[in-house]
């Protein structure tokens, strides 16, 4: 079983595929998608789900996991994140993909057992959690890896 997880965004997405093996996760690639910052917001999803969709076909993936939406307190920054949202689902439309959406606080939970973590703690927790030999240096990507986490724990309990 292959998961994906996802911490969208419209500059950078972070990205993380995991796989379960005999109830074991190993880590197969993670990491950060970045846009040019220049772009428009059109050229820059553009980038982001031409990327992606390489590494979906790469890897698979039986389940995405990606963070809910939630109130912002910018209204565009919540338009922005929607359109960047609304571009990683239509990678997946007419595949057999299992979608889990997770709220941050759910996330928090599920890999640092607060939901008041903070994003270093989660980064901490994840490279505990995934025997990871160093803690990501991108806090997209640590965020994907606690989203794949989260989306591994609720499709096994």
């Amino acid at each position: 079983m292959i998961y994906l997880g996802i911490d969208p965004g419209s500059h950078n997405l972070g990205y993380a595929f995991l796989e379960e093996r005999r109830g074991k996760m190993f880590v197969l690639e993670y990491g950060v998608i970045r846009a040019k910052p220049k772009d428009s917001l059109f050229e820059r999803l553009q980038d982001i789900n031409q990327e992606l969709k390489v590494r979906i076909l790469d890897y698979n993936p039986d389940i995405l996991g990606l963070e809910g939406i939630f109130f912002s307190k910018n209204p565009k920054s919540a338009l922005i994140l929607g359109q960047a949202r609304g571009s990683i689902l239509a990678c997946f439309f007419g595949s057999s993909t299992k979608i889990i959406e997770f709220s941050p606080k759910e996330i928090k939970q599920a890999v640092a057992l607060k939901g008041n973590a903070s994003k270093q703690q989660v980064a901490l927790m994840v490279q505990q959690r995934l025997n990871l030999q160093e803690i990501p240096k991108s806090l997209d990507a640590s965020d994907a890896l606690a989203i794949a986490y989260t989306a591994y724990l609720r499709n096994n309990s």
